[in-house]
């Protein structure tokens, strides 16, 4: 039997998908990539903005055509979609034969063989369910880098979110599952570990009554054959000096930190019901950079919240302008059901969303094509991801480029490197966000 998995949305729903690869493999099922090939087709969903929940529809609908122009006898639909519209999904794709919500993964077996013998199977567990995380994992990020989730679902309630409801409130994985995870993925060759979750920073609050993230880094970076942490999805807030402290010590945990800010107009943060201000944010910024001078830092951003003046505006530019962040995102906002956001008075039109968001990004580009040409002369580990075909040239990623976000290092060397090999590269020119280098000898 040939499974085809298709993951949308972000890097925890993936973690979910390889652990239902897993469960899967464990059970002799095999897989491919190929739609007219697959006999059971298992769409893990994302409904986090609209466009997201546009393109979980659109490829629940292309799917359930191959059971009519392919060899398909089952489609499952998984994720906050699946946990969100599932009536929606029942009455509109009657092409989809069983639905799993978000904490419900572990059942993903049972899903396929229930559609096989012509079931039509739900399984939506309660949202504070914490859904099964060990056993193997199917890594499908080419094996030398590879997500952690430690926590799921999310305390903060920001107003134009609607992941508490779908993922549940926030709770911490405990750490020696954690650990137990992070060592069989190392056994495996992983040697980055990105660690994720709606908000990494309260990581233990729950579990243990005070905030473990430092702690867990420190155990992450004993484990034998990991080579980099990296941390995403930090709140502002929560970063105290005990993690800017790991983060500046542990050798192997990478200065790069992904703080996502949405807004800087004390105005329309409070609106978005975020617990920072523009002062909060310039200290902890600051602070970050004092005590960890070659830090990277990303964000991201909401253009277009309900509310936001023109004066809103030029204050969020002003303060990118003035951060000058190495990396950053900017989304405009997307009014979602039963969000308080979305009922919200003076909503914006979407071309002045767009056009904002569009005014940030031509002036983060200024300020990360400057940043790339200031590399020049450095020297900096890298960590190989393929080559170009054809060439003496290989694709990596610096320190700074979490995967599949951010840039590249273009390394020209006649060498034989492989995926997932570490050398050291002088960066010797920039093309815009990319940087170009060679192999750097240090007696030479």
């Amino acid at each position: 039997m040939k499974i085809m998995f298709v993951s949308l949305g972000c890097d925890k729903n993936l973690v979910d998908s390889e652990k239902m690869l897993g469960m899967l493999a464990d059970k002799g099922f095999e897989f491919t990539d190929d739609e007219s090939e697959a006999e059971v087709a298992v769409v893990n969903t994302c409904t986090f903005i609209h466009d997201a929940k546009e393109e979980s529809i659109n490829t629940l609908i292309e799917m359930g055509q191959y059971k009519t122009e392919g060899r398909l006898k089952a489609l499952i639909a998984t994720g906050c979609l699946a946990q969100r519209y599932h009536e929606e999904i029942r009455e509109q794709i009657p092409e989809v034969d069983a639905i799993l919500g978000t904490t419900a993964i572990e059942h993903i077996v049972e899903a396929v063989e229930g559609v096989l013998a012509d079931q039509k199977p739900e399984y939506l567990e309660d949202i504070q369910h914490l859904a099964a995380t060990k056993g193997r994992r199917v890594v499908t990020t080419g094996g030398h880098f590879a997500y952690l989730k430690i926590a799921e679902g999310c305390d903060k309630f920001c107003t134009y979110c609607i992941i508490p409801k779908v993922r549940g409130r926030f709770r911490s994985v405990p750490m020696e599952d954690l650990l137990a995870e992070a060592r069989a993925l190392a056994e495996q060759g992983v040697k980055e570990l990105i660690l994720v979750a709606q908000e990494t920073t309260l990581y233990g609050k729950d579990l243990y009554g005070k905030k473990c993230l430092p702690e867990l880094l420190h155990r992450l970076c004993e484990i034998e054959g990991l080579y980099w942490v990296r941390i995403l999805y930090c709140y502002p807030e929560e970063i105290d000096d005990e993690l800017i402290a790991a983060i500046r010590d542990e050798e192997k945990v990478v200065p790069y930190l992904d703080l996502p800010i949405q807004h800087a107009s004390d105005l329309i943060l409070k609106r978005m019901g975020r617990r920072t201000t523009n002062a909060d944010l310039r200290n902890i910024i600051g602070k970050l950079r004092a005590e960890i001078p070659d830090i990277a830092l990303r964000t991201s951003l909401i253009s277009g919240f309900p509310g936001e003046t023109e004066e809103d505006h030029e204050e969020l530019y002003r303060f990118v302008n003035e951060m000058e962040f190495d990396r950053l995102g900017v989304f405009t906002y997307s009014q979602e059901d039963n969000t308080p956001a979305a009922v919200m008075p003076n909503q914006i039109a979407e071309e002045v969303k767009e056009a904002r968001r569009d005014e940030l990004m031509e002036l983060q580009q200024a300020i990360a094509f400057e940043k790339a040409e200031e590399m020049v002369g450095q020297v900096l580990w890298c960590m190989i991801e393929g080559k170009v075909a054809d060439e003496d040239v290989y694709v990596g990623r610096t320190y700074k480029d979490a995967p599949n976000v951010d840039g590249y290092i273009f390394v020209q060397t006649t060498a034989t490197l492989m995926t997932g090999d570490f050398v050291k590269v002088l960066v010797t020119d920039s093309n815009e966000y990319d940087l170009i280098g060679e192999i750097y000898h240090e007696f030479t």
